[in-house]
């Protein structure tokens, strides 16, 4: 059995595991010394060898992205580390800037010394203004140290870091929406090319991260590549925060190697919530990530398996619903939150998010017709590849994978008029059609 593989969250439990004082007893800002001897070359160099995937969803190795950037040119360069964690079930930067910040600052340091950057911003979800305070008493605690700065312990080398809060826009947490509202403008995606690495904040070279990544640094430049590599899978490799959350009976964080199954982590979760309710469905990444069922438990959890198996590791947000839960019904509420999300930017997602919330809020009621899945999926077709960024395309995909798995429980919406799994109604209905249990009118 795959083992957890406690490294960013380490000294979580720790009573005051965000102070600088407890994160240097445990070899905190060793890395960034070590760093400050070695050539930025180098520091790039290691992170590409060490086959650093982004973790923030789409998977992208962290060390290309920063080597795609422009070359240097006398002006200025960045690093933006996204911290807009607004996925539904996503929860990860969040308590891990909450519980150990400096890991995160430190990292941010190393990075901007190999990428040619002397200010770096933090662009974190406006809402939650007690991580933002934590966050800004880190920063202020390494300015004080000496660790940030200009000419950082006599080396010659300036970083300075800016932590900015959003506005609560889901849309910001897409790379250049969130560049568009760091310089002031609102909040949405920009026609690409040119990428942020050729012209992103003020129109510089930038490279856009996401906490997890940044805060993964430190680790490879202390511990080396092979420390790295020898966790995980061969293409994805090291270790992930899973956040697993819903029908188990210990919900949180769990820190493994990447390619640990659902299994594994239902299991050190302690199992299901209520042991006499079966598993249904579950989202290996986030709500935005086609959905799994039970016969998904025991793909590994990195980026090609998952898929293979036809669905994406996105941001490891594992969602766990039992058979009580009406998978109409979960589909339904993601779709609203998708259609208010909506920037309106562009015609695919700003119409198709809201005839998709039409159509779906009809089927939960017992209206409509089976024709309308067909809408449904003819919908979803033309708003997938459409958009002028993924979240059209994630909007899609619980509707698509839930008609795929569970097209009998739309139909049956259908013929009961409305939810089966209304506790108002008579029974609760089953996958094979028939009365799964009785319950109180």
């Amino acid at each position: 059995m795959t083992t957890l593989t406690p490294i960013l969250s380490r000294d979580w439990d720790h009573p005051t595991s965000w102070t600088l004082k407890t994160y240097r007893e445990g070899g905190g800002y060793r890395a960034l010394d070590k760093a400050l001897g070695m050539e930025a070359a180098d520091i790039l160099t290691m992170v590409k060898d060490s086959s650093l995937r982004g973790r923030g969803g789409a998977g992208f190795p962290t060390g290309m992205k920063w080597s795609f950037m422009a070359p240097p040119d006398g002006g200025p360069r960045y690093l933006v580390v996204n911290a807009d964690e607004s996925e539904p079930g996503t929860c990860k930067d969040i308590p891990l800037m909450m519980a150990n910040p400096h890991v995160l600052v430190e990292g941010v340091a190393i990075s901007s010394y190999a990428i040619g950057c002397e200010h770096a911003f933090i662009y974190l979800r406006g809402e939650v203004v007690h991580v933002y305070r934590r966050l800004m008493r880190a920063v202020e605690e390494a300015y004080a140290a000496g660790l940030l700065g200009k000419d950082i312990n006599g080396t010659g080398i300036n970083v300075d870091i800016t932590v900015h809060a959003g506005a609560g826009a889901y849309i910001c947490g897409e790379e250049t929406a969130l560049l568009d509202s760091l310089e002031g403008r609102r909040g949405q995606p920009r026609s690409k090319p040119p990428f942020p690495g050729a012209a992103g904040l003020y129109a510089r070279p930038t490279s856009v991260n996401n906490v997890e990544s940044i805060a993964s640094v430190p680790g490879i430049i202390l511990e080396g590549v092979d420390w790295f590599t020898g966790m995980g899978t061969e293409k994805s490799t090291g270790f992930g925060i899973f956040s697993l959350s819903g029908h188990v009976k210990n919900p949180g964080q769990f820190e493994a190697p990447l390619g640990i199954t659902m299994r594994e982590l239902i299991d050190m979760a302690g199992g299901m919530r209520d042991p006499d309710k079966a598993l249904k469905f579950w989202t290996p990444g986030g709500s935005s990530t086609p959905l799994f069922t039970d016969e998904h438990l025991d793909v590994p959890l990195d980026f090609e398996s998952v898929a293979q198996a036809g669905s994406m590791l996105g941001t490891r947000a594992l969602q766990v619903f039992d058979e009580t839960v009406c998978v109409v019904r979960a589909v339904d509420r993601w779709t609203d939150f998708y259609r208010h999300e909506s920037c309106g930017k562009c015609t695919p997602c700003r119409e198709g998010t809201w005839w998709l919330k039409q159509i779906l809020g009809r089927l939960e009621h017992g209206q409509g017709s089976e024709e309308d899945l067909d809408k449904l999926l003819d919908i979803c077709d033309n708003i997938l590849g459409r958009s002028f960024c993924a979240l059209g395309d994630g909007a899609t995909s619980p509707i698509t994978s839930s008609i795929q798995y569970f097209r009998d429980e739309y139909v049956a919406h259908l013929t009961h008029g409305g939810c089966p799994f209304d506790r108002s109604a008579a029974t609760v209905w089953a996958k094979d059609g028939g009365a799964k249990e009785t319950v109180s009118a």
